[in-house]
């Protein structure tokens, strides 16, 4: 406001928000005395349930906590400091000389205090700056942190979506929650309706090589599950021959020898007693199946005539099998007195796609999709190994029904052989390390989850035990006859 004859003007009045009250203060006295039996009771349930949670999360920290206090009261400070120290000092000789011991022991510690130090503390942090919070009516929705399992080398971390979220914005974002969590990587997994479960890797346990197990009994050998090495888990990585195809995709030096040789090795008990048939191709010149050609019932060292007539032959073995359990059987079994027949293609696209005569590429390839299309019931698998998984290579990937992507050049490579969508569930097969050959993803029919692991290795010596098996040769040395057995002296192994 002017005054007349002055140049000062009134600054404007103070604006201030009025403020505003609870609406529960504007409630009548003896409405509060009336309600507030039933909010001291909802307080005490909130507050009970509060710690019901905190002891389902963190039970040995509260065991821990209520014992030491316990033992403060009875006993004073000196005691528990004393038993304390005991108790660390104890744990960390532990760990320094038996970490093997101690990671696997102690895991529910370990998970403990990873949940309180990692993830309970950054939560919030961490889902608001990766813009996985919501907000509605002015109330602000964040994910629940669930329960948490520290196996050692990675944490897998419960976690239940707010209204609305879906597990492809996780995915998104898995590589920034890696590092906010001070992971190698992270995969989203779906356990449920609105539920997931995140994998923060912190090492890989699939670094070393891992030595082929002692020759089994044909007995102890099932075809419907091959073990032929391990997974990430430490768990037996098993393959399914019976009733099964498989197709392995990687490039040159990523092991797919290993996985090769491994399921020879343990189809060796049945192949001497006459229940497994090995048929191989190998257009190398036998390169690799001719490390050990005793274990192959019939096996062609290149791709011409030879190798397409094989193809041919046991594409009528289908049919004509197939003929023969119409009405009787619906799939092969050892009953039936009829061995199972595993092909083995190595270089499948030499076979079926570098082959310069256009007629037999034909002739193959129409061989090979009624074995793998019609050989599942009668008896007939097939483990195919190639370099380049594309359409124009192999195009017909759909009749493999367990495919294998070890190291590959490129992202898309992995969408080729392992299917659209697994990559972005971890499979990272073109970041496995030149340094781990035998590593491999595997998609298998019906499972939405891959699997990684890794296949044994199989040495020099290990193939050479392999025909000495087959051959029946034995490492006994005989003793020399002496003259007066009256034969000549010798040795014999």
């Amino acid at each position: 406001m002017r005054r007349d004859g002055s140049r000062w003007v009134d600054p404007a009045p103070l604006e201030i928000a009025r403020p505003r009250l609870p609406w529960w203060t504007l409630l009548p006295g003896w409405v509060k005395l009336i309600i507030s039996p039933i909010v001291l009771t909802w307080l005490v349930i909130w507050i009970l349930a509060k710690l019901v949670r905190l002891c389902w999360y963190y039970p040995l920290t509260i065991t821990l906590l209520v014992g030491g206090l316990a033992l403060d009261w009875w006993a004073g400070h000196y005691l528990v400091g004393a038993v304390a120290s005991v108790v660390i000092v104890g744990l960390l000789v532990w760990w320094w000389r038996f970490t093997e011991s101690f990671t696997r022991r102690c895991r529910w510690l370990r998970t403990e205090v990873r949940r309180m130090s990692v993830y309970a503390w950054e939560w919030r942090t961490v889902m608001r700056l990766a813009n996985l919070t919501g907000t509605a009516k002015g109330r602000e929705y964040r994910p629940r942190l669930k329960r948490v399992r520290s196996e050692g080398w990675r944490d897998k971390v419960a976690v239940r979506m707010i209204q609305g979220q879906a597990p492809e914005q996780w995915t998104e974002r898995a590589s920034g929650l890696a590092h906010s969590f001070h992971a190698n990587s992270c995969r989203v997994r779906v356990t449920g309706p609105g539920r997931i479960e995140l994998d923060l890797i912190r090492s890989d346990p699939l670094t070393g090589t891992l030595p082929l197990p002692a020759m089994a009994d044909a007995s102890g050998v099932d075809l419907k599950r091959i073990v032929i090495g391990r997974t990430e888990t430490g768990k037996a990585w098993r393959i399914r021959l019976l009733g099964n195809q498989i197709l392995v995709v990687g490039v040159q030096g990523a092991g797919k020898g290993s996985i090769l040789w491994s399921v020879v090795w343990a189809l060796a008990p049945l192949i001497k007693a006459g229940l497994v048939r090995l048929v191989g191709i190998d257009p190398k010149g036998g390169m690799e199946l001719g490390q050990c050609p005793e274990v192959f019932h019939e096996v062609v060292y290149d791709n011409g005539p030879d190798a397409v007539e094989l193809l041919e032959e046991l594409a009528n073995e289908v049919r004509a099998r197939a003929g023969e359990y119409r009405g009787l059987r619906r799939r092969w079994s050892a009953e039936s007195g009829q061995p199972f027949t595993v092909l083995i293609v190595d270089e499948l696209a030499d076979v079926i796609a570098y082959q310069t005569d256009k007629r037999l590429k034909e002739r193959a390839q129409a061989a090979i999709q009624t074995i793998t299309s019609q050989g599942r019931a009668p008896g007939f698998a097939t483990l195919a190994l190639v370099q380049d998984p594309r359409k124009e290579i192999v195009p017909f990937r759909n009749l493999f029904t367990t495919r294998i992507a070890m190291r590959l050049d490129e992202a898309t490579q992995v969408d080729m052989t392992l299917g659209d969508g697994v990559r972005e569930r971890g499979a990272e097969a073109h970041e496995i390390s030149e340094l781990t050959p035998g590593v491999a993803w595997v998609k298998e029919e019906g499972k939405r989850e891959p699997v990684r692991a890794r296949a044994f290795y199989p040495t020099d010596s290990d193939l050479a035990d392999l025909r000495a098996y087959i051959n029946g040769w034995t490492g006994e040395v005989l003793p020399f006859r002496s003259p007066s057995d009256g034969g000549e002296g010798g040795a014999a192994a």
